[in-house]
């Protein structure tokens, strides 16, 4: 069982993913919402299973409409592309189920998705078949993902998985062409065109895929003859690709959701490896556990044995060189040693022969000395002489004979002695040469072997070396995130108070709402009165009628038909005011859509932001990879990535600043509109703390801003975002109940007044936000720039202070500094008014049981009547419990405001020094006390007669107006997450749902009290008759408008003597 990395909870996952499934299979004829389809994806990834979703889909009534059967098809085709990838392994499962969806339907269907919807599931059926055949492929048939390469090593399995891609692709065409047939001109198709988003990203993965396994199986093989018929189906599909495409770049609501890829005129030529699609990748190397090695694999002795016959015959050529290199050694010493001794032996015969010549010489000698002396007497012989000399030459020519014989013999042995080597030598060569051809050509064997073994490594290399940078990047990024905690954290705190600001413009778009309701209920009540009045009349009439039956039967007559169309034209009123209603409501229901509009901007916002801080930590992990630069270049692009980052924060500023002008432009325009009414609940003392809250805040947006250029420690960015959003907020709540204090004017001249004050200090605002954007600053002197952000706040505050004295004389005198003049416990009298709300509380729940407990009288009351009787007290005595938990838990939350903002000071300081407020809870709690007696004697005169319906409705929704009052009041001083402020909003969501629960009560009475009145049968009255009473009702619609305005003017006067009135009346 898979954990998932998040802090989720199953249960609550298991829940959200069956709502997401089911809106995002909703019957309405549009594309299913991306975000409701990315949480089913990211469901996959968290949990790593898919089955749930296959649970949801079938629980779904999906098969009961083509529309949601279509939609769901489209969900199921986005998870399988980018869901965990074993969505597609459990999809093999679900066959059947897909099955059952195309025979669901009809020929063509009612709605025209019957063909749509069976060429749909047998492509997703194609597509889950293929992929049962190659696991190996991801859901968008990514390259980069691809993890096999068996299908580039062999040839055969290549082919076989382009041609099973290229028939897939096929299929992709024929049912993008079908959608675009089934396009119609007079409906919305965007349902439609959002199943060619998935078909888009398949088809060009699928097209990318097949360009780099062609480009590698002509990288591998040199036959690209048999590769023919793939190349041109692979240019086929180009081009239709390219019609397709370009067909969907037409619909700007396709091009809205995805970028539409943009293909070449002619198609990539295959045999270049350049391109923009990527090169083969490396065989990834996957990492697994490290085992025993088997004895003997049949795969590894092979090896083994292949490796040992190589060493062995790498060994058996050394030897043999290791023999030839003794030999020659051998040989050489030996003929050194002959060499030597031949030497010896000449040198020994020059000295035999020298001495045989000098004895020959010394013999001579001898023999002419013999001569000499012999003839002593022929010494003047000039023939002996010249006979001995000739003698002596002749010793000398025969030694020099002798000794050229002698070398000559030397050298004809010393040639004799080469020739034997020269013939050894070249034996030696020629056996060596055969061996060396032997050792050459295994090796060129081995070589081509290694070759193709150091060609996978160094792929399988290259890859671990990309994969080590990526690592080392990831590890880098990961530091980074690491670092930058503090910075999702307050992203985080960011993200909260953004949806707490949201939460708080929902209730006051909530308030607004019920606000409406309450006067329309209040109109229907005046109407209702008028209504009982005419029949109270009736009643009288008929009496006096009766008495005076036989003298005035005429005029009798007449006046019974002038009051039953009277009553007639008053009923066809209610209808109108009851449309009306309807209009009203569907305008709330717009302010929703219009609340989650700005919600979605808000989150789109973010997400901006978020990128922008994304985008500049990669670039600065970007940069710290590249260390080898110098120290200057390194330290300028980190100079440029932070002011680049510095830059974009300024742009978010801005951004933030704009929808912050945008908020109290809104605030302006509504204050300025006739239509606009304002906070109805609105009174003088809220208005004054909503303004010292709004100076306040200008105050610090100033000091936070100051902070902020300055880079000190506080003026983060994010908390120059909060201060203006919180300034915002502040003003625009200001202006809009400074609208709605002019309904407590008695003339338009204090009304414009008023509007042109608040309009003011609006303007000074927006001007405020305007003067801090970066375009500006820039245009002004770093020193000065902090003066701009003071000088504005001293004109926010100049003109929030002016509007406060303007609202301060709308206060009656006998009100006017009450709490601040008071010299007594100011803390007492607050405590002392939220305890007299309470018991006033109490009262109304004792009053209450002593109503329910009281006997029932049957003889005046039939069964129905009782049984309505204890419904209203049953829901009055809900509202009142409501109400006691709203008084427990508003005083909790006064007591935590002044514990946390008096500081050193007093209570009694604490509520002097903001009076404004107190003015304004005190009031508030009074309010909730009075709305409260008055619904308890509204209840008991519906039970005694005395009182209708209606009033009780008036009760009902002046106690969810002093709710909202007491609410408001307490939320200008709470802090941000305060416990005792939300369990006080939901104290008051209580009483505001037991309110709306028996106000729906209270019209399933009235509207069953209708129903069981008779109505005329205007189907067989007379034309003329029927002419008659139809001008009748108009002439009577016309009075009731007339009557219904001069009501609202006196409603309008009531309410501004009612509050200049003296407080203790």
């Amino acid at each position: 069982m898979h954990f998932p990395t998040r802090p989720v909870d199953k249960d609550k996952a298991e829940a959200e993913l069956t709502l997401n499934i089911k809106k995002a299979t909703s019957p309405e004829e549009s594309a299913p919402k991306q975000k409701h389809v990315r949480k089913c994806i990211v469901y996959t990834w968290d949990y790593h299973s898919s089955l749930s979703i296959w649970t949801g889909l079938r629980v779904q009534p999906i098969l009961a409409d083509e529309v949601q059967t279509f939609k769901a098809l489209i969900t199921v085709h986005k998870v399988l592309q980018e869901g965990h990838p074993v969505t597609i392994k459990e999809a093999q499962g679900q066959t059947s189920w897909l099955e059952t969806c195309a025979r669901t339907v009809g020929n063509d269907g009612q709605k025209g998705y019957g063909a749509l919807i069976r060429a749909y599931v047998a492509f997703i059926l194609s597509k889950l078949r293929f992929h049962r055949t190659h696991p190996e492929f991801n859901g968008l048939f990514e390259y980069e993902e691809y993890v096999s390469l068996k299908g580039i090593d062999d040839p055969n399995q290549g082919y076989e998985t382009i041609s099973d891609l290229m028939n897939l692709q096929d299929q992709i065409e024929s049912f993008q062409k079908l959608i675009f047939a089934h396009f119609r001109m007079s409906v919305n198709n965007e349902c439609r065109i959002s199943a060619l988003v998935p078909l888009v990203k398949e088809s060009y993965g699928i097209y990318r895929f097949i360009t780099s396994m062609l480009r590698a199986m002509h990288r591998r093989t040199d036959d690209h003859e048999a590769l023919e018929p793939l190349r041109q189906r692979y240019n086929a599909q180009h081009y239709s690709l390219r019609k397709f495409y370009y067909e969907c770049s037409n619909l700007k609501y396709l091009t809205g959701l995805i970028n539409v890829p943009k293909l070449g005129q002619d198609p990539p030529n295959l045999t270049d490896s350049g391109g923009a699609v990527p090169d083969l990748p490396k065989r990834p190397q996957t990492t697994q556990p490290r085992e025993v090695p088997s004895p003997s694999p049949p795969e590894n002795s092979a090896e083994d044995r292949m490796i040992q016959e190589q060493a062995r015959m790498l060994q058996e050529y050394e030897d043999k060189q290791k023999a030839l290199q003794a030999s020659r050694e051998a040989e050489e010493r030996r003929a050194r040693d002959e060499e030597a001794r031949l030497q010896r032996e000449f040198e020994e015969m020059q000295r035999q022969q020298a001495e045989a010549q000098r004895l020959a010489e010394e013999q001579l000698r001898q023999q002419q000395l013999q001569q000499q002396s012999m003839q002593q007497s022929q010494m003047n012989d000039m023939y002996g002489q010249r006979m001995q000399e000739i003698e002596r030459e002749m010793l000398a020519m025969r030694g020099q004979y002798e000794r050229d014989q002698m070398m000559l013999e030397q050298y004809d042995r010393r040639v004799k002695a080469l020739e034997g080597e020269l013939s050894v030598i070249g034996a030696n060569a020629g056996s060596q040469m055969s061996a060396k051809d032997d050792i050459i050509r295994q090796l060129q064997e081995q070589v081509a072997m290694w070759r193709n073994k150091y060609e996978a490594l160094a792929k399988l290399y290259t890859q671990l070396r990309s994969e080590h940078l990526d690592m080392l990047s990831k590890f880098k990024q990961f530091q980074l995130k690491a670092n930058s905690a503090q910075e999702a954290i307050d992203k985080m705190e960011r993200m909260e108070r953004d949806i707490k600001a949201k939460n708080l413009e929902l209730a006051d778009m909530i308030r607004e709402r019920d606000r409406a309701r309450f006067d329309v209920d209040r109109l229907k009540s005046s109407h209702k009165e008028e209504l009982e009045r005419a029949r109270r009349d009736l009643r009288f009439a008929n009496e006096r009628a009766e008495d005076a039956t036989r003298s005035k039967s005429s005029e009798v007559s007449g006046v019974l038909s002038k009051y039953n169309r009277q009553m007639t034209e008053l009923e066809d009123s209610l209808r109108a005011k009851q449309l009306l209603i309807d209009d009203l409501l569907m305008q709330l229901d717009s302010k929703k859509g219009e609340v989650e509009h700005l919600r979605e901007e808000k989150d789109q916002e973010i997400a901006i932001t978020e990128e922008g801080l994304n985008s500049a930590l990669s670039q600065l992990a970007e940069m710290q990879q590249t260390q080898g630069l110098t120290d200057q270049a390194l330290n300028t692009q980190i100079d440029t990535l932070i002011l680049d980052n510095r830059k974009k924060l300024n742009q978010i500023i801005d951004s933030i600043f704009q929808s912050c002008v945008q908020k109290v432009d809104d605030a302006i325009y509504e204050l300025e509109s006739p239509a606009g009414t304002g906070n109805q609940n609105s009174t003088p003392e809220y208005t004054l703390s909503m303004i010292e809250k709004s100076v306040n805040n200008a105050t610090e947006f100033a000091m936070t801003f100051n902070m902020y250029l300055g880079g000190e420690v506080g003026g983060d960015h994010v908390d120059v975002i909060k201060a203006a959003n919180e300034f915002a907020q502040s003003l625009s709540d200001v202006l809009h109940n400074s609208k709605g204090l002019t309904r407590l004017l008695e003339n338009d001249d204090k009304s414009d007044k008023l509007v042109n004050v608040a309009k003011a200090a609006g303007d000074i605002g927006l001007r405020f936000f305007l003067n801090l954007q970066s375009y500006k600053l820039d245009l002004v002197q770093p020193s000065a720039r902090k003066d701009i952000a003071l000088r504005n706040n001293v004109e926010a505050r100049s003109s929030l202070n002016k509007l406060s004295e303007t609202v301060e004389s709308l206060i009656p005198k006998t009100k006017a500094g009450g709490v601040a003049k008071m010299n007594g416990d100011i803390g007492d009298v607050v405590e002392q008014e939220m305890m007299g709300a309470a018991r006033a509380i109490e009262a109304a729940t004792q009053r209450l049981q002593e109503l329910m407990d009281r006997p029932r009288d049957s003889n005046k009351y039939n069964a129905l009547d009782l049984q309505v009787h204890d419904a209203i007290l049953a829901a009055a005595m809900a509202i009142t419990s409501a109400i006691g938990r709203l008084i427990q838990a508003a005083t909790d939350s006064q007591q935590e405001i002044v514990a946390q903002g008096r500081g050193s000071s007093t209570v009694q300081q604490f509520y002097k020094r903001n009076n404004r407020w107190t003015e304004g809870l005190i009031s508030a709690a009074k309010a909730v006390a009075y709305a409260t007696t008055l619904l308890i004697e509204s209840a008991d005169g519906v039970l005694s007669g005395t009182h209708s319906l209606e009033q009780l409705i008036v009760a009902s929704n002046e106690v969810s107006s002093a709710t909202a009052q007491l609410v408001a009041a307490s939320r200008v001083k709470a802090s941000l997450m305060s416990k005792t402020q939300d369990r006080l909003e939901i104290a008051a969501r209580a009483v505001t749902d037991a309110c709306k629960a028996l106000v729906r009560q209270v019209k399933a009475i009235t509207a069953k009290q209708m129903n069981n009145e008779s109505q005329p049968d205007y189907n067989v009255m007379p034309v003329h008759e029927f002419k008659v009473r139809e001008m009748e009702q108009q002439v009577e619609i016309l009075k009731l408008e007339k009557e219904l305005g001069a009501a609202r003017h006196r409603l309008g006067a009531m309410r501004r003597a009612g509050y200049h009135a003296n407080e203790e009346d």
